[in-house]
């Protein structure tokens, strides 16, 4: 007796990729206008405002300000020579960078929308967390190292 052929074929996995696509792209959308006016609006004058308070609340504003306006990487050291010149420390920046690479409040409708509420929260709060003690470390090492 033969086996019916259970395996999926290129036209499925198209079909079922084009349906999920489609039905996640208003929220992909929304994601894409709430990140355009974040950069428009949020300019590197206004985010300087918010740091030389102290390496903790640099860090930790930073983090914050970095994932509420995430963006693309290249963009985010575009920002932060801005912000470098304008006098932000170094702690705030790679906190920045961090958390507009990794984080992203912006994102998180489709984010829970694809992988669920529970792993967002745990991977946000993991990502937030981690994007501290990695700036921490990273300035203690740049210490050392000079």
């Amino acid at each position: 007796m033969k086996q019916p052929n259970t395996q999926p074929t290129i036209k499925k996995a198209f079909v079922n990729a084009t349906r999920n696509f489609i039905s996640l792209s208003p929220i992909i959308i929304a994601v894409i206008g709430l990140v355009a006016i974040f950069q428009a609006y949020i300019t590197p004058k206004m985010l300087s405002s918010f740091f030389g308070h102290g390496e903790m609340l640099d860090i930790l504003n930073g983090t914050v300000i970095g994932a509420i306006s995430s963006g693309n990487g290249a963009i985010a050291y575009v920002v932060a020579v801005g912000l470098k010149h304008q006098g932000v420390s170094t702690y705030a920046l790679i906190a920045f960078i961090l958390a507009w690479t990794t984080l992203s409040f912006t994102h998180l409708p489709a984010e829970a929308s694809v992988f669920g509420v529970k792993f967002t929260a745990y991977r946000n709060l993991l990502t937030f967390f981690s994007t501290i003690v990695i700036s921490y470390l990273s300035i203690i090492t740049l210490g050392l190292l000079s």
